[in-house]
């Protein structure tokens, strides 16, 4: 059986599915779920909205909504079409996390359209994750959200650029290098290249350059959008091979094998590839060792070293967020995930992660800047620390937070 026979026959029937948490056997467990008394739990929110967090699931509940306008690099396909995508991100929040999550895909696709429907939506749930929604309307989406009550995030622009930071920090340790004074490429102007350039800048990165499609992103375009013109460079630099040339970190969320041998050798000392385009990056990890011993090398894949994998984000950060009731996901909340995951990488693996990867041997250094997905130390050490950042934020309405015994409590 090849893969496509194989992905098809595993996702036949779908991959989610609802189970009661209550008793429903008999006349009287349903008086009490149903008629009449599901009547009393309503009363009681009605008086005060806030008791939904503790008489519905809404204080573990995310929407995963998605118009399938930007699909897992399939493109437009459509609400319907993205639906086993987002069906899978439902299973990844509670296999990781503990989180129940619905996949809602709608037939709206302009960003008021959107917007209008997520404000309606926020009663039901505890948080919003937005998902493969194209840019540049993914940012005025969640832009217009902010100021919901609960958290809104959109994974797609912060899950990349959270993972790739934590690797970056741990990189620029291993060379010795300081923020202020790299150069970082980022080829492609979508919204995790953008939102991975913001969070590079909020780090210290001074000189950042922006690629898209048409070259690099300088002041003399007039084909610029608003977040593209925020990056917008006076540059005499005018392609990728230019901007290349002394750069001390390459991101790609671009296209594949788009990076030949002379931009790898042109690149400074100790380079960081992070070649994230799925499932061929923008060059293989075989071929940048074949030329440069002295790169950190990420991709996408599991099957490389340093996988750039969004899943050990966002079941995490909204882990976190929810707990202590954040009614937003804060800049300094993603920098403490982070954080959390590079400061992970330098603890010994267990036993049970190299099982799970088939490796003998795993220690901190360049073929591993990043936890592995499934190491089971991720999940409270995010949550941990967003958590802890939304309260030091002011953003979170669970005020009496005890780090410690809530980081014990997720082990």
């Amino acid at each position: 059986m090849n893969l496509r026979e194989e992905a098809l026959r595993y996702h036949l029937g779908g991959k989610v599915s609802i189970t009661p948490l209550k008793p429903m056997d008999t006349s009287h467990d349903l008086s009490l779920a149903y008629s009449p008394g599901v009547a009393e739990p309503c009363l009681e929110i009605a008086k005060d909205k806030e008791l939904a967090y503790l008489y519905t699931n809404k204080a573990n509940l995310v929407a995963i909504v998605s118009d399938g306008s930007a699909v897992l690099g399939l493109g437009n396909i459509g609400a319907q079409a993205s639906k086993p995508v987002m069906e899978g991100k439902a299973c990844l929040f509670k296999k990781f996390a503990n989180v129940n999550a619905y996949d809602i895909e709608i037939n709206a696709h302009s960003v008021d359209e959107i917007v209008t429907f997520c404000k309606a939506l926020a009663p039901t749930v505890g948080g919003i994750n937005l998902e493969d929604i194209a840019a540049p309307k993914c940012f005025e989406i969640e832009a217009a959200l902010q100021d919901l009550g609960i958290p809104v995030m959109h994974d797609d622009q912060h899950g990349t650029a959270i993972i790739s930071t934590a690797g970056l920090m741990n990189a620029m340790e291993i060379s010795g290098k300081k923020f202020k004074d790299i150069k970082v490429v980022v080829s492609g102007a979508g919204a995790a290249g953008i939102a991975s350039a913001k969070m590079y800048r909020n780090l210290g990165v001074e000189h950042i350059v922006l690629v898209d499609s048409k070259g690099v992103v300088s002041k003399d375009r007039n084909d610029l959008t608003p977040q593209k013109l925020e990056f917008a460079l006076d540059s005499k630099e005018k392609t990728l091979k230019d901007a290349l040339k002394g750069a001390d970190v390459f991101l790609g969320l671009s296209a594949p094998k788009i990076l030949d041998d002379e931009m790898i050798l042109s690149m400074a000392k100790d380079p960081v590839i992070f070649a994230l385009a799925n499932p061929i990056p923008e060059v293989m990890p075989e071929d940048v060792s074949r030329l440069r011993k002295d790169a950190i090398v990420g991709t996408g894949r599991s099957d490389y070293p340093n996988q750039i994998n969004n899943v050990l984000g966002f079941p995490f950060i909204f882990r976190g967020a929810l707990d202590v009731r954040a009614t937003k996901i804060t800049e300094n909340m993603k920098i403490a995930a982070a954080r959390a995951l590079a400061d992970l990488a330098k603890l010994p693996v267990s036993d049970a992660v190299k099982k799970a990867y088939e490796i003998d041997f795993l220690e901190f250094g360049r073929d591993y800047v990043i936890p592995k997905p499934f190491d089971e130390r991720v999940r409270a050490a995010v949550s941990t620390a967003v958590a802890a950042a939304a309260v030091k934020d002011g953003v979170a309405l669970i005020k009496e937070f005890d780090e410690k015994a809530y980081f014990e409590s997720l082990k």
